[in-house]
């Protein structure tokens, strides 16, 4: 494949440093860090080739290379043997470019920040939330001066076309009622309601809207991000990603997916079954289109027997009826609204939430800490959200994140113990999952990467 050679000048707030700020820059990328913007530029660049298989391309570009420049106190880019399809006429697409030095943005500020010693003990709750807000509103996310109104839609990547066009349908009534998208970023589901948001949009004349993508370094390999998201952020793992969907959001579609999915459904389910959550106003929705009703009764059976009947009152279900889908949702932002602005709390960012530990604390996935999980259903409910929410993870790491292929392919499976009825759960889901090729856009010689042990 063609490679081009490119030097982009700087963009941003990185256009604009002072020399402190770029001699912080520059100290602060190591070699660990060097990799993982090297990854993710090579992931955005790549984009459109339907593929969630990161070994293989980094494979096909292991001779491409990114490199931070500093002209006129900024920071800029040069891309060594990047693809060709990134280019028109030897210059990088627009929105290409805006993604790269959004990487690289989020990269440094959370090497150069995050990571300094004021932040180096993220030992409590608070703590956390408070760098997911700094990272937020240091990408320009959470600002009083945009549109707050903010609908988050989760959903698959490898989804069937029917699917694909229902999540644009959906998106286009979500336009026409002149809401904001979020989703993370990538193809399916997560590209379908941003894609039908603009032409809602266009029709009623209000703007170009938002389209904001949240993503981490390890998962954007699979799911760079999509072309029409105009605000990217990249957090620094699953947990802060997760953490900042819910916080941003106030209302939140999901639509038919699989591991990924499901663990973002058990994360939402968890901390809503949080006592002190219990008067928190998160609304969720789940939809799809006529034929997905299998999916959906699938994965209600999934909540009920693994959290609770009480988990399953936390959502509704619309079949096939994206105009309702909108109707529904634009009401209940219009009645969070109300509800922040009657408790006097902000409407950018959901600071009454609690989020606990067990949901902050970044989850190394590796087959011991897999093994050691603690799947019992004698836990409460919103513990034993959090140890699910894991379960899942894990086997989105081995799917589709290149360290985990690669721990998969060395020593095989990660084992999965617990109780046997919750097992059993998981066993019937994944295998749905599987039959309707949920596992990976190629899902027809999927693998297990993961074996349940009762």
């Amino acid at each position: 494949m063609e490679r081009i050679t490119a030097t982009l000048e700087p963009q941003g707030y990185l256009a604009l440093l002072a020399p402190h700020e770029v001699q912080a820059l520059l100290s602060g990328l190591t070699a660990p860090q060097h990799e993982l913007l090297r990854r993710c530029a090579l992931a955005i660049l790549h984009y459109g080739d339907h593929t969630d298989n990161a070994m293989q391309i980094l494979r096909e570009f292991d001779d491409f290379d990114v490199e931070l420049i500093v002209r006129d106190q900024g920071a800029g880019l040069r891309l060594i043997n990047a693809p060709a399809s990134a280019f028109v006429d030897g210059e990088v697409i627009g929105g290409i470019g805006e993604h790269l030095f959004a990487v690289l943005r989020d990269l440094l500020y959370v090497s150069n920040v995050m990571q300094a010693p004021r932040h180096a003990a993220l030992d409590t709750p608070q703590a956390t939330t408070t760098a997911v807000f700094q990272l937020l509103r240091n990408a320009g996310v959470v600002d009083p001066a945009k549109d707050p109104h903010l609908v988050v839609c989760w959903g698959g990547h490898a989804i069937p076309r029917h699917e694909y066009d229902y999540t644009k349908e959906v998106g286009h009534q979500l336009g026409l009622r002149d809401l904001n998208v979020c989703t993370g970023c990538g193809p399916g589901a997560m590209k379908g309601p941003m894609k039908g948001a603009t032409i809602g949009r266009a029709k009623q004349r209000t703007g170009p809207g938002r389209y904001l993508g949240i993503t981490e370094p390890g998962i954007v390999a699979a799911e760079p991000p999509n072309p029409i998201v105009n605000e990217l952020v990249i957090m620094p793992d699953i947990e802060k990603r997760l953490e900042a969907f819910v916080r941003l959001a106030q209302a939140i579609i999901i639509f038919p997916g699989g591991v990924g999915t499901t663990e973002e459904l058990l994360y939402l389910l968890g901390l809503l079954l949080h006592p002190d959550n219990q008067d928190i106003r998160i609304p969720l929705l789940l939809t799809g289109p006529e034929g997905s009703e299998a999916y959906f009764e699938a994965v209600d059976r999934f909540v009920r027997e693994t959290l609770g009947d009480a988990a399953a009152t936390r959502f509704e279900v619309v079949i096939g009826d994206a105009a309702t889908v909108a109707r529904r949702i634009k009401m209940q932002v219009q009645e969070t609204v109300v509800d922040r602005r009657e408790r006097r709390q902000p409407l950018h960012f959901n600071w009454q939430l609690t989020i606990d530990a067990p949901y902050q604390e970044p989850f190394v996935v590796t087959h011991d800490s897999m093994a050691a999980l603690q799947l019992f259903a004698h836990q409460p409910a919103y513990e034993r959200g959090a140890n699910l929410r894991r379960a899942f993870s894990g086997i989105v790491t081995g799917n589709v994140k290149p360290d985990g292929i690669a721990a998969i392919e060395a020593l095989g499976p990660y084992e999965i113990a617990g109780d046997s009825r919750l097992l059993t759960a998981i066993d019937q889901l994944l295998s749905l999952f599987v039959a309707q090729g949920r596992m990976k856009i190629n899902g027809s010689d999927y693998r297990p990467c993961y074996r349940l042990a009762a």
